[in-house]
């Protein structure tokens, strides 16, 4: 059997894990762990572990992308919780996506995504080939501009 990569499972920095654990709550996960040094939480198949980081410029310039059904209901839920950044709505994407961000409690970069169903996610890191520098800066300037 030829080994397969299944999932990723974001770590993220976090300045105080019951924070985070408390604002990825209002996104509609649940926490599956607390302590003080680590938190996990998970909606729907998806998990995020957070650990706890001293240095507030870590959570400053890491993120993760969160690839999602539904996005335009999901963006409309988390608009009505203002929580949206105003460089991150939603939008098309010239790599065949649609996306919104969001900055988390330490400024972590989350990013939600839902590439065009004709697209596989396997062809995703080709398209990204082509990316000129103009179309790489969006999350350089949502983080830099929190």
């Amino acid at each position: 059997m030829t080994a397969r990569l299944v999932a990723a499972i974001p770590k993220l920095a976090s300045l105080d894990v019951e924070r985070s654990l408390t604002f990825f709550e209002r996104l509609g996960f649940k926490r599956l762990h607390a302590s003080r040094e680590y938190g996990v939480a998970r909606r729907d198949n998806v998990s995020v572990h957070f650990w706890l980081c001293a240095d507030p410029r870590i959570p400053n310039e890491t993120g993760c992308r969160i690839s999602v059904e539904g996005i335009d209901e999901l963006f409309e839920t988390y608009s009505r919780l203002d929580i949206v950044h105003p460089n991150g709505r939603l939008e098309s994407k010239p790599w065949g996506g649609r996306e919104f961000s969001i900055l988390d409690a330490d400024g972590n970069l989350v990013t939600f995504m839902k590439l065009r169903s004709n697209n596989r996610v396997a062809d995703e890191s080709e398209r990204m080939k082509s990316w000129t520098s103009s179309q790489l800066p969006l999350a350089f300037s949502l983080q830099s501009s929190g």
